[in-house]
């Protein structure tokens, strides 16, 4: 991402200190564990966005810093909460906090990064961006307890997925497009708009995630995972509406009583894949990624918009 490093780099890096800043304790576990998270820390793409919706709407300032550390600092509380709810003992390649700290530490570490970016919003008076972010945070809590309630009966069909996908995944980078845009206009009109063309990035994101799980070659994560774990997915979705009532019957059971089964897994992915499951979600992918395209291009061309439409493009084409 070559051009998005040229546009917005100086900011990244400043933008790492001050966020290593506002994540430091005076309890020493407390900020051992702030130092382990730092260190681990991913590509940071939400604070990329917050910057660059900032730098095509106006000119960075102390607000959009402050508003890309609030995302962060509730991305990655959201991430320590779901290793605890998942069980999971990796996260990028690391390992979790509650594999090394337990699960209480690790709960107690998510309250911490919510407070620290609450008080960091209250603090400097950026009451309107963190509405922003609040709204995306109950959204996301809504979202994960609407797929784990239908994850019993598997009765997920296209709008409901597409509800629970807005409400996860794309709320989050929704709400960092805003605020960045926010931080430098002021204007609710202007942070709506970016707010619908995060949205749209968030959910065809989503869907290429989706995607990987139908994959055959090296993506980084085993394929049918979702299946193991009984999510509904577009792919899948879309094999069950145009199946016969046999098969349907006959790849909900696999669902329900066989997920930990790679043969049985495996049939419903030959399944999908065979009934254009793949193809369908993948244009579905393609017409969300064009959309929010064609809304970011409303605005006056610049490098900073060039830059974001690359790290569009890098988000929904990646290989892993």
């Amino acid at each position: 991402m070559e051009l998005v490093n040229k546009v917005i780099g100086t900011e990244l890096a400043l933008f790492e200190k001050k966020f290593a800043e506002s994540v430091k304790s005076t309890n020493p576990m407390l900020d051992r564990i702030m130092r382990f998270i730092i260190r681990r820390k991913g590509k940071q793409m939400r604070p990329m966005f917050v910057f660059l919706s900032a730098k095509i709407a106006g000119t960075i300032n102390e607000t959009s810093y402050r508003a890309a550390s609030l995302i962060e600092l509730l991305h990655t509380a959201t991430l320590v909460h779901d290793d605890v709810v998942d069980n999971s003992v990796k996260r990028r390649n690391f390992f979790s906090i509650n594999a090394l700290w337990k699960n209480k530490i690790a709960v107690l570490v998510g309250d911490y990064l919510l407070s620290k970016g609450l008080l960091l919003s209250i603090d400097n008076g950026d009451f309107k961006i963190l509405q922003l972010t609040s709204r995306a945070v109950k959204e996301m809590s809504e979202g994960e307890l609407m797929q784990m309630e239908k994850a019993r009966k598997l009765d997920i069909d296209e709008a409901v997925y597409f509800d629970i996908i807005r409400a996860k995944t794309a709320s989050l980078l929704a709400s960092a497009c805003a605020s960045g845009a926010y931080s430098t206009t002021s204007n609710d009109e202007t942070a709506e708009k970016f707010r619908s063309f995060g949205e749209k990035v968030g959910i065809a994101f989503q869907i290429k995630d989706d995607l990987f799980d139908y994959g055959q070659d090296n993506i980084g994560k085993p394929t049918g995972i979702d299946i193991k774990e009984k999510k509904m997915t577009l792919p899948l979705i879309y094999a069950l509406q145009h199946a016969d009532a046999a098969q349907k019957r006959k790849l909900i059971y696999i669902v329900k009583n066989n997920s930990t089964d790679r043969s049985k897994v495996n049939e419903v992915i030959n399944y999908v894949q065979q009934s254009g499951g793949i193809g369908y979600a993948a244009e579905k992918m393609k017409q969300y990624k064009q959309d929010a395209l064609d809304l970011l291009r409303t605005f006056p061309p610049s490098q900073a918009r060039d830059a974001m439409e690359e790290l569009v493009n890098y988000v929904i084409d990646r290989k892993y």
